[in-house]
């Protein structure tokens, strides 16, 4: 392929233009080239031949100039550079050749014969560059398209992480708020405390680089649970349902956590609260009903810095296959997240 381009195809570009600029002479002035001295033919196409050669290897080399002093430019001013210095550099060929060929034959040079020889093979040359450049053309677009990727994702992993590193202070904050409330009135107990702690805190720092099956998320919501249950009043109505098909299903970890802890911030009224997992053909349904009390402040309406979170974790994480519904009722507040886990 390499011997084609480099050595026969020349030959057959300067012939392409040899004979178009043949036909359409012969067209206006109702001649037949073929009737010509055929000694004569074979020199002018002898001519044209040596024109193909001229220009491909003048382009061909114009071509590694400019990449190699600019970097490609697919704009408008890129293109009209380049094609100005292929353009140039092809009506310099032509003239050397052509135009004294034309001059010594037939009739001599005439201004249609003159516009035929700088019009036409400045179309092909235009052809011939359209042709070349679009492969270098569109694995800069490819290129520049990976590279964007690249960054776009590459801000999307920063973000994650700045996401992640807020909500870690977040889960300290009530986390040893807990303990410290047993610390009085309880020392065993909050011993115990520290210990299930531990455990919730090694989770978060060594299990979420990657997805998990969910029944590791159900363990650490059921140890969280258990460790709020410690300070909630004892009028606490708790409800929890975990169905039993979540098993290995894959999701990406903690995003679950920030609905039960919002429940337990605001949770006030009846003291009720209710947790259902479920799952059904592809998708997961984590929901947490909490009661609140008749007279709230404004904060429920957003979940605070906890639910802002997570809504951004999931757009970043799941796109279009997630759902978060937010629903606030006179005495209650229910959050639902339903994720597409395949």
């Amino acid at each position: 392929m390499n011997t084609f381009r480099k050595y026969i195809s020349p030959a057959f570009y300067g012939l392409l233009i040899y004979f178009t600029i043949r036909l359409l002479h012969d067209l206006a002035v109702d001649e037949q080239f073929w009737k010509r001295d055929w000694m004569l033919n074979l020199l002018e196409m002898a001519c044209s031949v040596l024109v193909g050669y001229l220009c491909v290897y003048t382009f061909e080399k114009l071509f590694r100039f400019y990449d190699l002093t600019s970097a490609l430019q697919s704009n408008y001013h890129g293109v009209l550079k380049e094609l100005a210095l292929l353009v140039i550099a092809n009506l310099i060929v032509v003239s050397t050749v052509f135009i004294p060929m034309c001059a010594l034959t037939d009739d001599g040079l005439s201004w249609g014969d003159l516009a035929d020889l700088t019009i036409i093979p400045t179309l092909y040359a235009l052809i011939y560059y359209g042709i070349a450049r679009s492969r270098l053309w569109l694995k800069a677009y490819v290129g520049n398209r990976l590279l964007l990727e690249k960054i776009t994702n590459q801000q999307l992993e920063t973000e994650l992480k700045f996401l992640k590193a807020q909500y870690h202070p977040h889960f300290l904050f009530n986390a040893l708020n807990t303990v410290y409330f047993q610390m009085d009135e309880d020392l065993p107990g909050a011993k115990k405390s520290i210990e299930k702690f531990s455990e919730l805190l090694r989770y978060q720092l060594y299990d979420q680089q990657q997805k998990v099956p969910v029944f590791k998320e159900i363990a650490y919501l059921k140890s969280y649970i258990d460790l709020q249950k410690i300070r909630s009043s004892e009028r606490l109505r708790l409800e929890l349902f975990f169905d039993e098909k979540l098993s290995d299903q894959l999701v990406y970890p903690l995003l679950f956590l920030p609905l039960v802890e919002n429940a337990f911030k605001f949770i006030g009224g009846a003291y009720k609260m209710s947790v259902n997992a479920s799952i059904d053909q592809k998708w997961i349904t984590f929901s947490v009903q909490n009661s609140i009390p008749l007279i709230t402040n404004g904060h429920l309406k957003s979940g605070g810095i906890g639910l802002e979170n997570l809504k951004r974790r999931l757009d970043l994480l799941y796109g279009e296959r997630h759902e978060l519904t937010l629903k606030k009722e006179a005495d209650s507040f229910k959050a639902t997240i339903k994720i597409d886990y395949e």
